[in-house]
């Protein structure tokens, strides 16, 4: 239960496959942030993987990140222009929420960009996602994303983890007053989740629950690379674990009731 408020969190699952979203429903999550490349911190998936996943999904909702590529938020006029053409494609599909975010080359709230996607997005629940890390004035950005009808920003505390920017975030919580959520989400575990909610008073968590799972190939040839010099296995992938979702979700109940 959250350590303020004296009721059960809600809890959002990072996922990037149709295996994903049904094993955080299985698990007993209550979104999930539907993503492609994890591994550079989630990309807008295909609308055909959107589509699938809400096709499959049975209970929980789907929130759809759009985010055109890695790296930084600063977004040139193509990019905004095609995420744009993607928050229209994903609520059309009938996606439950979006994910966004878009900042100036001065750290703050790109307050046109997030307009114009809020606006394509059409009163779906919109996240910003942790571009808000990354700006130079959390406060008053957090007062921006109210004033633009965000409903919550995912963050962790501008630190490298939850635990670590978890001062922040309770900051943050207090300021939101109930006007915004104020979701954690980067380096939660089965071990600190109880610490996280305690220390943030926060009624929402974001976290991912990766299992390494073996590819079906059978024939493999260990020469060519399809990606990059920075490289994953090829014959190897992650997953989402219904077990870890669990584990973590049982932890944060048992953990704040002690």
């Amino acid at each position: 239960m959250n350590a303020v408020s004296g009721t059960e969190p809600l809890y959002e699952i990072c996922v990037d496959s149709v295996a994903g979203v049904l094993a955080a429903e299985q698990a007993g999550a209550h979104r999930v942030e539907l993503c492609s490349d994890l591994f550079e911190g989630g990309i807008t998936p295909s609308i055909g993987l959107v589509e699938t996943a809400l096709r499959a999904a049975e209970r929980i909702r789907v929130h759809v990140i759009v985010r055109p590529r890695g790296g930084d938020f600063v977004y040139d006029e193509h990019e905004v222009d095609a995420m744009e053409r993607d928050v229209v494609a994903i609520r059309e599909a009938g996606a439950h929420g979006l994910v966004i975010g878009a900042l100036t080359p001065d750290g703050d709230i790109d307050h046109d960009v997030v307009g114009r996607l809020m606006n394509a997005a059409e009163l779906r629940s919109v996240t910003f996602h942790r571009a808000f890390d990354m700006v130079r004035d959390p406060f008053a950005a957090l007062e921006e994303l109210i004033d633009l009808g965000v409903d919550r920003v995912l963050t962790s505390g501008q630190d490298s983890s939850v635990l670590e920017g978890a001062p922040l975030i309770a900051q943050l919580v207090r300021q939101a007053a109930g006007r915004i959520v104020v979701m954690p989400g980067g380096g939660i575990t089965a071990r600190n989740v109880a610490r996280v909610l305690a220390a943030t008073g926060a009624a929402e968590l974001h976290f991912a629950a990766g299992t390494t799972v073996e590819s079906p190939a059978v024939h493999r040839n260990p020469y060519p690379y399809m990606g990059g010099a920075l490289r994953q296995p090829e014959f190897a992938r992650q997953t989402t674990s219904a077990r870890g979702v669990g584990d973590i979700i049982a932890a944060a109940g048992s953990g704040t009731r002690s």
